[in-house]
């Protein structure tokens, strides 16, 4: 009997997901293999992260999504290294071998250089970072309830987040509908409705990758709601008690309990493995350099996808979002299966949908190219298009019906504080 074609597929998120979906009902054994049991949207991980949503809302079971697809399995583990010669991916604790692989390991916070950040500056790209900075806004509040120094008062109430791109500006919205509105009756000795929430950006505006136009709507859209947008600015040091910042040959410091990091994403380290194991070359970002096929020069049966690939576009390198990993995922399962067909395949072409950003409560930008929107029509757009692609019939159900309840009432049903102490805090 012969044996099937093995398809590896390491990372259960966007691109790897979505490339075991278009490989149902071909003749091929399909593998995922993740170190979580879960597929994330991350999207919307600002949103359990200022207690909008749950975890369990924006996250489903890798092996509920592929129940009903025979040909694909699911293992939980961490890959280490690989074995090119006898086409054997390493795993912590065994090994798989695979007939074509496909590298969707997505990426992580990046601190530039300065890793000791991370400890007082939770990032956004897991769940446990969520978590960890729903924590750390919440315990702000309740801290500064108890705190009768009023310039400590004023450092817990502070909020700075680092980063003016999406989810920066998303999340940003979210703190302030929840100090403005959710948590305003709340307290009897601070008004959750004075806090300060700082938007920090290096370029000269929010949202570089829109247009300039619906940049300046973005941050009419926070100002109205009480953020205040600096610009110009770079992070350089963070620790327990605030920020410093730097602009225009000048040092500032802001004293905050609270610093969210949203400046920055680095590739998955798996990308060095790569670069040992199969020749592989990187970009000065860390991500791998792909054939138009996304595949490894000189290894046409490793396709590298998602945040962890540089795959060259008309515009220069495609983005690391989740648009992209999606279409190359369909994409790389699609070749694979033109192969063992006889067929060639064209190259890789990304096809932009859009790009869409929403900033609290009826507002938003969206990008089509050639136009663009922003206020009501925007944020309708973006909360159709965010059930769409969200996984499992039951978390759109759980998410619109929590979405219309929060529109009605203004309230964050999830302001929950669990998890260990955090750096800072009172043990």
């Amino acid at each position: 009997m012969a044996v099937r074609h093995r398809v590896v597929i390491l990372g259960g998120g966007f691109g790897g997901l979505y490339a075991a979906k278009a490989l149902r009902g071909h003749d091929v054994d399909v593998t995922v293999i993740d170190r979580r049991n879960y597929h994330l949207f991350q999207p919307l991980l600002y949103q359990v992260a200022t207690g909008s949503l749950a975890p369990g809302e924006i996250a489903a079971p890798l092996r509920a999504i592929l129940r009903k697809q025979k040909n694909a399995q699911v293992w939980l583990g961490e890959a280490t290294s690989i074995d090119v010669e006898s086409r054997n991916l390493i795993l912590k604790d065994g090994l798989i071998p695979y007939d074509s692989l496909i590298v969707a390991c997505g990426a992580q916070n990046h601190y530039f250089g300065h890793a000791d950040w991370q400890e007082v500056s939770p990032g956004l790209k897991s769940m446990e970072d969520a978590m960890d900075v729903r924590r750390k806004v919440l315990y702000a509040f309740e801290a500064a309830e108890r705190e009768h120094d009023p310039a400590r008062r004023k450092a817990w109430l502070t909020f700075v987040i680092a980063g003016g791109g999406p989810t920066g500006v998303e999340l940003a919205g979210a703190l302030a509908e929840i100090a403005h509105d959710t948590l305003r009756s709340d307290f009897r000795s601070i008004h959750p409705e004075e806090a300060e929430i700082l938007l920090v950006e290096g370029d000269n505006r929010l949202l570089t990758t829109f247009p300039e136009k619906l940049s300046a709507a973005a941050g009419q859209s926070l100002t109205e709601l009480g953020v205040i947008v600096r610009t110009k600015l770079r992070v350089t040091g963070i620790d327990q008690e605030g920020v410093t910042l730097s602009g225009s040959g000048k040092t500032e410091r802001i004293d905050s309990r609270t610093v969210i990091w949203a400046a920055g994403v680095a590739p998955s380290s798996f990308g060095e493995v790569l670069v040992k194991q199969a020749g592989a070359q990187l970009d000065k970002q860390g991500r791998v350099m792909v054939q138009p096929d996304l595949t490894i020069a000189g290894h046409p049966e490793i396709f590298v996808i998602g945040d962890l690939a540089h795959a060259p576009s008309d515009k220069g390198p495609l983005p690391g979002v989740a648009p992209v990993a999606m279409q190359q995922g369909r994409y790389a399962a699609g070749v694979i299966i033109a192969r063992l067909r006889g067929q060639k395949s064209a190259p890789f072409h990304y096809f932009n949908k859009g790009n869409l950003a929403v900033i609290g409560r009826a507002a938003g930008v969206a990008d089509f190219g050639k136009f663009g929107v922003h206020g009501v029509l925007a944020w309708l757009l973006w909360l159709f298009v965010h059930l769409m692609y969200l996984a499992g019939f039951q978390n759109r159900v759980l998410v619109f019906l929590r979405w219309g309840f929060q529109y009605l009432t203004f309230s964050h049903g999830s302001r929950i504080i669990t998890g260990p102490a955090l750096k800072g805090e009172a043990e």
